[in-house]
């Protein structure tokens, strides 16, 4: 099964500073009926204005991925990392035990666009850790390249969840196809331009969300930047 969530259904926060579009129910947005997809539970698309940033704050027990689009994401931790996230980068944190950082846009004139995602993880309590890698666009190009996985699998960030994340960069005749588990879910978020999930059309902000199926293919891209997740059920 196959359903499409569209993106002017995700909700929506403008708080001046940060714009925010979140696909589950994430701080004054609820949705019952979108609290979240196997273990996938928080995608927010953010765009924080010039000079601005959320403080220090918080987290435990959760997979946080960070996927930047446009700009540069600033980010400081109790872990002692004092990190600059580009576009192109995944950063993965791990909350674990408790972890507080900051995170900030410190461009005098332009938007950071980015993406926050959080997974649960399959182990509580562990010391939390950050990893940041860089997947350049080339190997994402006509192709799904593993960015997120659980053992670090042809250079992954390694999550503490059973889930994977890929990311993929397709345009014309461009298409690719990923094997799964009809046991399992899947959810494929088009980040930007246009292509068909299983047949099924898909503008920039609309994610498919996949339910007993044993394959997902895209196709018929134009532009396209797409993210997709193998996620325990």
């Amino acid at each position: 099964m196959l359903t499409v969530r569209k993106s002017q259904d995700r909700g929506y926060a403008d708080h001046g500073w940060l714009k925010s579009f979140h696909s589950f129910s994430f701080a004054g947005y609820y949705d019952p009926s979108h609290m979240g997809w196997g273990n996938l539970r928080v995608i927010n698309e953010d765009r924080i204005a010039p000079g601005t940033g959320f403080g220090t704050h918080g987290h435990r027990d959760m997979e946080i991925i960070s996927y930047v689009l446009e700009g540069e994401l600033a980010h400081k931790d109790t872990m002692g990392n004092v990190k600059g996230i580009p576009p192109g980068d995944v950063q993965r944190m791990s909350a674990g035990r408790g972890v507080q950082h900051s995170e900030f846009n410190h461009a005098p004139q332009s938007t950071t666009h980015f993406f926050q995602i959080w997974i649960e993880p399959n182990v509580k309590g562990i010391p939390p850790s950050y990893e940041q890698k860089t997947f350049s666009a080339p190997e994402k190009q006509g192709k799904l390249r593993l960015v997120a996985s659980n053992d670090g699998a042809e250079g992954s960030v390694v999550i503490h969840a059973d889930a994977k994340m890929f990311s993929g960069l397709l345009d014309g005749e461009e298409s690719a196809s990923l094997a799964l588990d009809a046991r399992r879910k899947a959810y494929v978020h088009l980040v930007r331009g246009a292509l068909e999930v299983n047949g099924v059309a898909l503008s920039g902000g609309d994610a498919a969300l996949l339910d007993g199926e044993s394959q997902v293919t895209l196709a018929k891209a134009q532009n396209a930047e797409v993210l997709v997740f193998d996620l325990a059920a």
